[in-house]
């Protein structure tokens, strides 16, 4: 461990933290949010406000976007639009979510990732970039395969990732491992703890070793770290805790 703290600027909220409050006060939630310190947001869905209204909203609290979560389909269905929305954002990453359940297979995977390929392809000629979010069950290991290392395989200009740390480790992975063993395609984090009975916790309140995993985050080609809580009990206290957790937190 060292002295290094993470840069302010990459202290980000995942909004689908705050998706509660979102949806009774959209640009009063980002105003709050950057008054307790964030700097940037990764939006997840849209609460029925257009790509232009949000991208104001966030202007009007000082934080910048930095990427959108749109879904699988869309790649094939809506591609198009899905970036020129993140760009209207002023987002510099289209990040798909997960992958459909009936893909949770090595000949799934491999098909995802060709379809990554060419929908990564589109996002660069848009000046974007596609991202992957892993979850849990992305881990699991079929055949002696490990489906998420099928993704690490599509060429890295077309493809990165956005981290779920807690997720990497509920599936049994070291996030400081992938940084190391694949630099540079680990751009934005989402960070969330984990209680001790494995559910999820505010930043810094959990088990989660974040310094070790921290260390190795230039490695990986860490930008943003985003804050996400799949569930809080009260987002705000959550929001408030988690930032305390990111800025006290040395590496």
């Amino acid at each position: 461990m060292s002295d290094r703290t993470i840069p302010a600027d990459g202290i980000g909220m995942h909004l689908y933290t705050m998706r509660d409050v979102l949806a009774e006060d959209y640009p009063g939630t980002l105003k709050r949010l950057a008054g307790i310190g964030y700097r940037t947001i990764g939006v997840s869905g849209r609460f029925d406000h257009s790509a232009e209204e949000i991208r104001s909203f966030a202007d009007d609290a000082g934080l910048s976007i930095v990427l959108e979560h749109v879904g699988y389909t869309r790649m094939a269905d809506d591609w198009d639009s899905a970036l020129a929305g993140v760009k209207t954002l002023g987002g510099k990453w289209v990040v798909v979510p997960s992958i459909p359940s009936e893909l949770h297979s090595v000949e799934g995977f491999r098909t995802a990732a060709a379809a990554f390929t060419e929908a990564g392809k589109a996002a660069r000629d848009a000046g974007l970039k596609l991202l992957f979010h892993n979850h849990g069950r992305d881990f699991a290991s079929v055949d002696g395969q490990i489906l998420f290392d099928i993704l690490l395989d599509v060429d890295p200009e077309l493809l990165g990732f956005e981290f779920d740390l807690y997720w990497a480790v509920e599936g049994g992975q070291d996030p400081a491992k992938y940084f190391q063993e694949h630099p540079g395609r680990f751009p934005a984090l989402h960070v969330k703890d984990m209680a001790a009975d494995g559910s999820w916790e505010d930043v810094g309140a959990g088990k989660l070793d974040f310094g070790a995993m921290f260390a190795h985050a230039s490695e990986g080609g860490v930008e943003q770290w985003l804050v996400e809580h799949d569930k809080p009990t009260d987002a705000w206290h959550s929001a408030e805790r988690s930032y305390r957790g990111l800025t006290e937190l040395r590496f």
